[in-house]
């Protein structure tokens, strides 16, 4: 029961971890590069579709994004997307393909990244701390139920700390990446 417990907890973190390192992702920095827009939809024949299934991205220059539709009939509705969004660009249409030039971030728009990058890693770190106490809370009751000894119990308690600091740190490592990416001129 306890190993149950561990291993859904080390999946769950693991998870978090992955889906912290997605938020940075989407972050942008001075760098063109596909994962900005993996959070954008479009609207495509009346369905939001996520812009990574109706086109392909490719990465020219350091700072210019080509985004090509599959369907030139959704043309129009991805460069709304990408101008209605919040990454603060400017898309231009050649009847083809978009073309996105990222300007360069300024002083205090790479502090407002760095600290929206500092919020998502503490959301996070609360979500992998919620998970330990979920985990916790389940094996103080098989304790309450005398289904496992203390001993067990403590066990299992410093299983899931090691394991809290382990994914702890990784957001804490992709934090301090994301941060020196963005620092970078």
């Amino acid at each position: 029961m306890i190993p149950d417990i561990i291993a859904g907890a080390k999946g769950k973190m693991a998870h978090a971890v992955e889906f912290a390192q997605e938020e940075f992702a989407a972050i942008r920095t001075g760098r063109a590069h596909p994962a900005m827009f993996s959070k954008l939809n479009a609207d495509y024949y009346g369905t939001s579709t996520p812009l990574q299934q109706l086109a392909g991205f490719q990465v020219p220059e350091a700072r210019t994004i080509i985004i090509t539709p599959y369907d030139q009939g959704a043309l129009a509705q991805i460069e709304r997307a990408i101008r209605d969004s919040d990454l603060g660009v400017n898309p231009a249409n050649d009847g083809r393909a978009i073309r996105v030039v990222l300007p360069i971030l300024t002083e205090e728009r790479r502090n407002e990244y760095i600290k929206l990058a500092r919020s998502k890693a503490e959301d996070g770190r609360v979500a992998i701390r919620n998970i330990r106490r979920h985990a916790n809370d389940a094996v103080h009751k098989l304790v309450k139920e005398h289904q496992v000894g203390e001993d067990e119990a403590k066990k299992a308690e410093k299983q899931l700390d090691g394991l809290t600091k382990k994914n702890v740190d990784a957001i804490d490592d992709l934090l301090e990446r994301k941060e020196a990416e963005l620092r970078e001129v």
